[in-house]
């Protein structure tokens, strides 16, 4: 059963409290493949009482819950928040507190960029017992996903994940530090300011030609792959539309993508330079 916001009341009264608290486990649920769940991560969905998740989880991952699992959507949207996260947080408490087993669902990891550390200091502030299943992060997927290696022996020796919306939405990084050719960039949450991050990454020393992969519904069936270089980067995203979620990989590790074998289950497009 899958429960909106509007029905939560009912929801938190339907289950007298015990006496002991129930638990809340945050969960990684990957980037989209199904096949990419931790075998932890699968039981934990399969047995779920209650799964509250998010945006990013897939409807193939959902499924997996049982049919008598009371499943909440709590996904935010660029420019939309149906539940803040305050809210979010003090909901896992709430349930826990009736004494359910929680399943907070997240995509990628819990704790690259999915605010599980906040989550976890709440209910764990609460006196409930937090426990943390870690996933693969969308860098790692959109890289196995693209055949784009993050680090390579002759192009980068380093890699950083970063995130391209801060706490008042602008980006607010070191670019100084950013400037190193041999270290892969990985931008999450970076399709609204691309024209910001590519002129701060191009003013602060990055080559203009750097090439940069976007990365739309990375390991999904539908993900498409764009190539296009810095400079051209805010161009591109402008012509062809790619929508969240969607990575953005900076470096020259990204002359390396290969459209794989099985690209016929998905749909793929390669930015050239005449089109760029």
């Amino acid at each position: 059963m899958t429960y909106t916001v509007s029905s939560l009341d009912k929801l938190l009264t339907g289950k007298s409290t015990g006496s002991e608290p129930g638990a809340v486990w945050l969960v990684g649920a990957g980037p989209g493949d199904v096949d990419l769940l931790t075998v932890k991560a699968l039981r934990l969905i399969e047995s779920a009482e209650v799964v509250v998740y998010d945006r990013l989880v897939s409807p193939e991952i959902l499924a997996l819950a049982p049919p008598e699992a009371l499943c909440i959507d709590v996904g935010k949207t660029p420019g939309f928040h149906g539940m803040k996260q305050a809210q979010i947080n003090q909901l896992l408490v709430d349930l826990a507190a009736t004494g359910r087993q929680v399943v907070r669902l997240k995509g990628g990891d819990p704790f690259i960029f999915g605010r599980g550390g906040e989550e976890m200091s709440w209910v764990q502030q609460a006196g409930i017992a937090c426990h943390i299943v870690p996933g693969i992060t969308a860098a790692i997927g959109c890289a196995a996903a693209t055949g784009i290696p993050l680090t390579h022996r002759d192009m980068a020796q380093s890699v950083r994940f970063i995130t391209g919306h801060g706490r008042d939405g602008k980006p607010q990084l070191d670019w100084q530090s950013l400037q190193d050719k041999r270290q892969t960039l990985v931008f999450y949450m970076g399709l609204t300011w691309c024209q910001a991050l590519s002129q701060q990454l191009i003013g602060h020393g990055r080559d203009a030609d750097t090439p940069v992969a976007i990365v739309e519904r990375g390991t999904r069936r539908d993900q498409r792959v764009i190539i296009t270089r810095l400079q051209q980067l805010a161009e591109c995203v402008a012509r062809q539309q790619p929508q969240s979620p969607s990575l953005l990989i900076v470096g020259e590790v990204v002359k390396m993508y290969r459209q794989p074998p099985e690209a016929t289950q998905c749909s793929f497009f390669e930015m050239t330079d005449a089109v760029c």
